[in-house]
C-alpha cells in the first residue's frame, strides 16, 4: 500500500470515527463502507494511489468536519478534485438531488466515476439485503447513474455495477 494510500485510510478513519458515524443498518463503524469500496476497486486492478485515496476520502466532505481545504493541503489537488467530484452537495427534494448528481458525475474524471462505480456496488449490496423496500427507489436511481458512469476508467466495475443492478432487481 502507497503512502498515500495509507495515509487517506487513517484520514478517513479519524474523520469518520469524530463525528460517530456508523453504518446504517449494521451499525458498524462507517469506515468499514470505503474500505470495501477499496477493496471492490483493487480487485477490478484499481493501482493509481490518487484514485485508492480518494475512495477512502469519497465520503468525509459531506459526512464529516473535513472541509476542501483539509483534503487540499494533507492529500493535494488530484485527490481533492477526485473527491469532490464524488460529493454530493446538490439541494433539493430526493428527485432533484439525483438528477443533479447524475449531471455532476457525466463529467467527473474517469478514475472517480470507477470509484463511484464501487461505491454503487458497496451500497446496492447493502441496501438490498437490507431495505427492499427501499431498494426498489435506490436501484431506480442507480440505473440512470450507470449510464453516466460507462466511460470509467476501469470498465469491469460498470459490467460489475450493472449484472448486480440486475440480479437486484429480479430479487426483489
Amino acid at each position: 500500500m502507497s503512502s498515500l494510500v495509507y495515509k487517506a485510510q487513517i484520514y478517513a478513519s479519524a474523520a469518520h470515527g469524530a463525528v460517530g458515524q456508523v453504518r446504517k443498518y449494521t451499525g458498524e463503524p462507517y469506515i468499514v463502507h470505503p474500505a470495501e469500496v477499496v477493496q471492490i476497486l483493487q480487485a477490478a486492478g484499481m493501482d493509481l494511489p490518487q484514485a485508492l485515496a480518494a475512495a477512502w476520502l469519497h465520503d468525509v466532505l459531506e459526512d464529516t468536519q473535513v472541509q476542501p481545504q483539509d483534503l487540499l493541503t494533507v492529500f493535494g489537488p488530484v485527490v481533492l478534485r477526485l473527491v469532490e467530484q464524488l460529493t454530493d452537495s446538490e439541494e433539493g427534494n430526493r428527485a432533484t438531488r439525483k438528477r443533479l448528481s447524475c449531471e455532476r458525475l457525466a463529467g467527473a474524471n474517469p478514475y472517480a466515476k470507477s470509484v463511484k462505480l464501487a461505491d454503487l456496488i458497496s451500497n446496492t449490496r447493502s441496501i438490498v439485503d437490507r431495505d427492499p423496500e427501499f431498494a426498489r427507489v435506490y436501484l431506480k436511481e442507480k440505473a440512470a447513474l450507470l449510464e453516466v458512469l460507462r466511460d470509467c476508467s476501469h470498465p469491469a466495475l460498470w459490467t460489475q455495477a450493472n449484472e448486480l443492478l440486475e440480479e437486484s432487481l429480479c430479487k426483489l
